[in-house]
């Protein structure tokens, strides 16, 4: 093992890691960008994308489930689920577990717009440079794991 392979000490993980933060935040920032570039070709805003995507991964879900996974308030993700439903794309459904809590399922129209929504980011997904490799991506996404757990412990979807 050397020094690049040793865990660091913690004020300078502490340092590395809010550098991994600005960039997150920056990438963030400039996909959404892109993303909201091509809005009009779909009409589907970030939020009603990513309450799609949660249902089309995880099956009908009810608002307060999805906005637990999206560690956002129920107020935000129901407002996102309204645009879904109102636009087609999703629908509200009995639950028989909560008389209170309807489920919310993905329409028929809702995947097909899913579809293209994902087939657009995969082709710019697609022209990321710097001859990545599968074994620095592994490293990546372990280490924005890593990140994300510090925080489970945080309530951020509570009223």
């Amino acid at each position: 093992m050397n020094d690049i392979d040793a865990p660091l000490p913690p004020d300078e993980l502490g340092h590395r890691v809010s550098e991994v933060f600005d960039l997150i935040g920056a990438l963030y920032r400039r996909g959404l960008r892109k993303l909201e570039q091509g809005q009009q070709i779909e009409g589907v805003s970030v939020g009603v994308r990513s309450v799609l995507v949660l249902l089309r991964r995880y099956g009908p879900m009810t608002v307060p489930q999805m906005a637990r996974l999206m560690a956002l308030t129920r107020q935000f993700v129901q407002r996102m689920v309204n645009d879904a439903v109102a636009a087609g794309w999703a629908e509200v459904t009995p639950n028989p577990a909560h008389q209170r809590s309807s489920l919310i399922r993905i329409t028929a129209e809702g995947d097909a717009v899913i579809d293209a929504i994902l087939a657009r980011e995969h082709a710019l997904n697609r022209q990321v440079g710097g001859d990545l490799t599968d074994a620095e991506l592994r490293a990546c996404a372990r280490v924005l794991k890593e990140m994300l757990r510090t925080f489970d412990h945080e309530d951020t979807a509570s009223d």
